[in-house]
């Protein structure tokens, strides 16, 4: 019984270890694979029983193993020249989907889940990986804002598409009015010249239009500033301000009429003008009253260098940005930038029982734990990176000390097999 089953522990030693060479091999072929999971074979000791004690009859029970994919290790992230080469700082997944999924866009794709990926667009404008895996993300609205979906279901994916030859702009809302009134221009003997300047603003077809702003000194410390549409020659209000000089105040505004909530009247709450230009609605930002965020009166010189609007004109998409919070943005040459999808980072509570799939992708199964969809840095979750991907968590060097070790017991093996083998020999001779 003893001489057979060391017969069988021999087999199951040669079978164990290559089992092992087979997840070596794989975990060395895949050493330049980004994104590759190495592979682990665990050996466990088989006990079929060892007779009673003091007899001295043992039986060998050989040994079996475990092979598991480490999917919670790692490799280091690599600096790439690509907007779209994206990988996580810490913990998670990137949702994507396959080939005939990303032919679905009703949220029946199926998610699998990558931990980097390389992606562009196809010719349709899909943004794939190497492997064709489509990237899964959340649409944006267009204000560019991402609606509340479902954490806990993949019903709201989409794959990312990218519509080719797209032109976009975003019409002025506000415009930030804040210049710097010489207040030497209302002290008596002042020429009483108007400061003009133009502002521009972008209208709802994109197009850049301007208002002329007329600002003249009638008094101490009192100016009046007159609006007009540039194009249409349209008056669009005449507003008299008054600026204090009190300690501590002085400069800034103390009055502006007419005041009210209405267009063409200034809103003391919120320090802003409601203009309607060419049945386009816009708030022009001239500051609250006692601070000095819009117009002040300081000084003898005119300074117009805080006038800015949130608008831009239509631009051709130039590129693609993602950034840390996973919004994926499209960039346009007119400086514009637009979120178009929002990426959620997937998490399981136990990553080492996912399924692998071909071109490192995983699947949920029963040993991982069912999924949710985090925003980037939230929970347990990291970042997205952005120009980088994640090498290989294969280390060569381990690796090739491991070849070794397991070339040595597969011979270890062999040579036990052999000896068994003569002592049967022997053992049919003494029949003879």
């Amino acid at each position: 019984m003893s001489i057979s089953s060391s017969m069988n522990a021999g087999v199951a030693g040669l079978r164990a270890n290559s089992n092992r060479l087979a997840t070596i091999s794989d975990n060395i072929a895949n050493s330049a694979t980004f994104g590759y999971r190495r592979a682990n074979t665990s050996f466990h000791s088989m006990v079929v029983g060892s007779g009673l004690a003091g007899q001295g009859a043992y039986a060998a029970g050989g040994v079996r193993t475990t092979s598991t994919r480490l999917v919670d290790q790692g490799g280091s992230l690599i600096g790439t020249q690509n907007a779209t080469d994206i990988a996580l700082s810490g913990r998670g997944f990137i949702p994507v989907t396959t080939e005939l999924g990303a032919r679905l866009n009703d949220g029946t794709a199926p998610m699998m889940l990558s931990p980097t990926g390389s992606f562009r667009q196809d010719a349709d404008g899909v943004m794939r990986n190497a492997s064709g895996h489509a990237l899964l993300g959340w649409p944006a609205d267009v204000d560019g804002t991402i609606p509340a979906y479902p954490r806990d279901s993949t019903v709201a994916l989409r794959p990312v598409r990218i519509q080719p030859n797209q032109q976009a702009f975003s019409a002025t809302t506000n415009i930030d009015f804040g210049v710097n009134l010489p207040a030497s221009a209302t002290l008596p003997g002042a020429s009483g010249d108007p400061y003009i300047m133009t502002v521009e603003f972008f209208s709802e077809l994109g197009l850049a239009q301007t208002l002329n702003v007329e600002m003249r000194p009638v008094g101490s410390n009192s100016w009046t500033m007159e609006l007009t549409h540039s194009e249409t020659g349209d008056a669009l209000g005449t507003f008299d301000m008054q600026f204090d000089t009190a300690p501590g105040l002085g400069g800034t505004l103390s009055s502006v009429s007419p005041a009210g909530t209405g267009p063409f009247a200034y809103d003391p709450a919120t320090g802003q003008i409601l203009l309607e230009v060419a049945g386009q609605s816009m708030t022009f930002s001239i500051g609250l009253y006692g601070e000095g965020g819009g117009i002040v009166q300081r000084g003898a010189t005119f300074s117009p260098l805080g006038v800015q609007q949130d608008g831009f004109g239509a631009g051709n998409l130039i590129g693609l940005m993602i950034d840390a919070n996973g919004d994926l943005d499209a960039v346009y040459d007119s400086g514009f930038r637009r979120t178009l999808y929002r990426i959620p980072i997937v998490d399981v509570p136990n990553p080492n029982g996912l399924t692998a799939r071909d071109g490192q992708a995983f699947q949920v199964s029963r040993d991982s734990g069912p999924f949710f969809l985090w925003d980037a840095g939230n929970g347990p979750v990291g970042e997205f990176v952005g120009f980088a991907l994640q090498e290989s968590a294969t280390d060569v060097a381990a690796e090739l000390t491991s070849l070794i070790q397991t070339q040595r017991a597969y011979s270890s093996n062999a040579k036990v097999i052999q000896t068994v083998d003569e002592m049967f020999q022997e053992t049919t001779n003494i029949k003879r």
